[in-house]
């Protein structure tokens, strides 16, 4: 073989190297960016999921005026703790 052929075909080698690696990490970056708009989409979609199941209890709050004389009072769970001053 000629000095020539053989720099070439260590030109070629080098460039089939490059474009073989290029094409891998090609191929690898859009697997990445497809992943990635599935993570995205089913981060959407189990948020959305949880609002639903979670608007089918209806949260609701009751005031009650407890009268306990001169004192105070709060009900907490149904039970009504506090002060009261009572006559003797």
């Amino acid at each position: 073989m000629r000095e020539e052929d053989k720099e070439s075909s260590k030109g070629n080698l080098t460039y089939l190297l490059y474009e073989s690696a290029l094409a891998k990490s090609e191929r690898a970056n859009k697997r990445m960016f497809i992943l990635v708009i599935i993570l995205t989409a089913m981060l959407f979609i189990s948020n959305f999921a949880w609002i639903i199941y979670e608007s089918q209890f209806e949260d609701y709050y009751l005031e009650q005026e407890v009268d306990t004389g001169e004192g105070d009072a709060y009900v907490a769970g149904g039970d009504i703790y506090g002060t009261s001053k009572t006559e003797d």
